[in-house]
């Protein structure tokens, strides 16, 4: 039986250990979406999945990172309600916001390689996460913003980032928080 398991864990790549972990940042993702408000302002929403992705990207390795999240944009694409607001299906890819979920998978793999690249600290966490895991994320947001609803730079800009600013430096701070001593738990066993 552990020769069948080894060898099933060989050819895909992951090991039962990685699956473990893709399949709880994954649920976390899902239901950390659900604690989510509406700003009067903006199409976007105010929610506590920026703190589940950052933690993803802190705790999974960057392949298992854009797996992981691409997995959640994929399964919320097909209908099940699972992104912010308990919403789901395609259309949410193609409206407004659409452009963060698009960027997630990307802009958590690029997370994750830059938090791997220096010591698990909870200071180089939370500067990866708010000088560039925000940043690139408002990217996606703005652009879709302006081709959907055309509207200019300004304008995608007070919609897509300024009003979120404040609350995600703080989300980024927990979850840099909670990436640390993540990984000082599973460096333990």
């Amino acid at each position: 039986m552990q020769m069948e398991t080894a060898s099933v864990e060989n050819r895909a790549g992951f090991t039962v250990r990685d699956m473990t972990k893709m399949a709880v940042c994954l649920a976390f993702c899902m239901v950390s979406a659900f604690i989510s408000f509406p700003l009067p302002m903006t199409p976007g929403l105010v929610t506590a999945l920026t703190i589940a992705l950052d933690v993803t990207a802190f705790v999974l390795s960057p392949k298992l990172t854009f797996i992981t999240v691409l997995a959640y944009v994929i399964l919320g694409a097909v209908g099940l309600p699972v992104f912010p607001g308990g919403t789901g299906g395609l259309g949410r890819l193609l409206g407004p916001t659409g452009g963060f979920y698009i960027g997630w998978p990307f802009v958590c793999a690029i997370v994750s390689v830059l938090a791997k690249r220096s010591a698990m600290t909870f200071r180089w966490y939370a500067l990866v996460a708010v000088v560039v895991g925000i940043p690139l994320t408002y990217v996606g947001g703005i652009l879709s913003m302006m081709i959907v609803m055309q509207i200019d730079l300004g304008k995608a800009l007070m919609m897509a980032a300024v009003p979120f600013i404040p609350g995600d430096i703080m989300k980024a701070l927990l979850s840099a928080f909670i990436g640390v001593r993540v990984n000082k738990m599973l460096a333990r066993q």
